[in-house]
């Protein structure tokens, strides 16, 4: 009986048996990761190496300084450029205010010319007196805005030695208003001379008046007409 079992049991038919090493799962777990890591560190330091023997990382650390400096230097250039900018534009500026005020010096001498012409124009226009007593010259007349009338014109005494005129001297508008005939004084006003006076003013009217004519009169103390002349607009 016992030479029968210790003949199955070396023979064929006799049970396998398996032999297994029981290692914990952390540890395992914990030997895999140390092997893993390990030939990642070798396989960085097969990497730096080459790189090192290469030459790409002496390469790359003095074109990393090459494009700090040049980094730097195009800082400069663009802050020297925003200052040259700056200056340019205060400098246009300052150059505009300065063709603002040449403007407005302009307009006010041609303003100032076109007033000087008028006064000139309006003392050539006047004739040599040739007569002696009271005299009216040069009279204008212009509408300067709806509803006013500008005028002006020279009172002349002629005569040596002649004594201060006080009077007064009137203006009738004439011309037309709603399609009709029109025509309005003014109403005396006082002036004086002795040898040439200027006398200027302005009358209002009716805006929708159109006048056609303006007639001026000079009178003495007693309302006696001593000159009279008419324009025509």
């Amino acid at each position: 009986m016992r030479w029968k079992l210790l003949r199955r049991r070396l023979s064929v038919s006799a049970p396998r048996m398996i032999v297994r090493s029981h290692l914990p799962w952390p540890l395992r777990w914990a030997v895999a990761a140390v092997a893993l890591g390990f030939s990642a560190a070798l396989a960085l330091w097969a990497f730096e190496f080459g790189r090192e023997i290469a030459g790409l990382d002496h390469n790359a650390k003095e074109e990393l300084s090459s494009l700090r400096s040049e980094l730097a230097r195009l800082r400069q250039d663009y802050l020297r450029a925003r200052q040259v900018s700056d200056t340019a534009e205060s400098l246009l500026r300052a150059e505009r205010a300065a063709q603002d005020r040449l403007a407005q010096q302009l307009r006010q001498l041609e303003a100032d010319k076109q007033t000087l012409q008028a006064d000139l124009g309006f003392f050539e226009r006047l004739l040599p007196s040739t007569g002696s007593g009271l005299q009216l010259r040069g009279v204008q007349a212009e509408v300067q805005a709806p509803g006013q009338l500008r005028y002006q014109m020279l009172v002349v005494q002629s005569g040596k030695a002649a004594p201060e005129f006080n009077g007064r001297y009137e203006l009738v508008l004439s011309g037309q208003l709603d399609g009709r005939s029109w025509s309005q004084p003014s109403g005396t006003r006082d002036f004086a001379v002795r040898q040439v006076a200027r006398v200027e003013g302005t009358i209002d009217h009716p805006p929708a008046a159109v006048i056609k004519a303006v007639q001026v009169k000079l009178l003495d103390a007693q309302g006696a007409v001593r000159a009279t002349q008419s324009v025509k607009l």
